[in-house]
């Protein structure tokens, strides 16, 4: 013979949402979903546009004609398109994972009630939060102390570490690896890297897979450090190549007096307003396709590690 309590079934009444709320909010998610996916689907419409009938009926869901010059042109004029996609990924994924250890291990040691010099390391990692030296103080640093011009270190080293990253990891592991756990790992013999890469890790991955995505993004959509540290074509990652054929563009659409005859109908041809959509698309859609990866890991683990202690 079972015993219910007798107010569980109210409260689990009370719990439930009403259908016409249900109704409600999945009416506000679809709205809030399509306010974000029309104006991208938008710019990809633009983007396979012919430019002049863009110019003569203006911007529409339904072009009059399509043509993917822009892209064509983007190719063309950026013949280093695919390697700056292999610079930007590269640095991608090594600047996520070198950022990853350092803030995890940083963030790690943190958390722990037993370390010794945990005020020290957290003002340390508060302080740049308030203040920055500046842009020529950082110029002056990377290459002047760390001789890293022209070089693909450059472009991963000054985003690796960020003191809203550490603090809100700090607090993730504080909140979710007991100590118990560690002192039981101890206790078998386990050393402290195998602590954190067997232990740790697994049980904190989703901060570690929040922590992933904010890197991630960083390092893809970053131009400025190629712009201040690099002068090799070579290593000119995806970004900053774009901005430079945009560059172009401006300049020769805006300088048709410098030019003779045919210059000018060169830069009349020019696709100056698709081609903005066109490099939105290249820049954006890679990445759109890690989301869906760090999803499943994102909501638990900003939540869990929001709370700053």
């Amino acid at each position: 013979m079972s015993l219910k309590p007798k107010q569980s079934e109210p409260e689990s009444r009370n719990n439930l949402i009403k259908k016409p709320t249900n109704v409600l909010f999945n009416i506000i998610m679809i709205l809030l979903s399509l306010l974000s996916i029309i104006p991208f689907i938008f710019v990809v419409i633009i983007s396979l546009t012919d430019e002049g009938a863009l110019a003569l009926n203006g911007y529409r869901f339904i072009p009059e004609k399509l043509s993917l010059f822009a892209y064509q042109y983007i190719v063309e004029a950026g013949a280093n398109i695919i390697r700056s996609y292999g610079v930007t990924i590269l640095v991608t994924v090594v600047g996520m994972l070198l950022g990853l250890l350092l803030t995890g291990s940083f963030a790690y040691a943190l958390s722990r009630s037993t370390y010794a010099y945990k005020k020290f390391f957290t003002v340390l990692i508060t302080v740049p939060m308030l203040f920055s030296g500046g842009m020529i103080a950082n110029y002056l640093v990377v290459t002047k102390v760390l001789m890293l011009k022209n070089s693909v270190w450059a472009l991963i080293l000054p985003l690796c570490m960020n003191s809203f990253n550490v603090i809100v990891l700090r607090t993730f592991f504080k909140t979710s690896i007991p100590e118990a756990v560690v002192e039981s790992a101890k206790i078998d013999g386990a050393s402290e890297w195998r602590l954190f890469f067997k232990i740790v890790i697994p049980m904190a991955l989703p901060g570690m897979a929040t922590i992933g995505l904010f890197l991630t993004l960083a390092y893809w959509n970053d131009w400025f450090n190629a712009m201040m540290y690099m002068e090799n074509p070579n290593w000119f990652p995806l970004q900053y190549l774009l901005i430079k054929i945009q560059t172009s563009i401006d300049w020769l659409a805006s300088n048709k007096s410098m030019m003779g005859v045919s210059g000018v109908q060169a830069a009349a041809a020019l696709p100056k307003e698709t081609i903005k959509m066109a490099i939105v698309v290249i820049s954006t859609l890679p990445i759109i396709f890690a989301y869906p990866f760090f999803q499943r890991y994102f909501v638990s683990g900003l939540t869990v590690g929001a709370v700053k202690e």
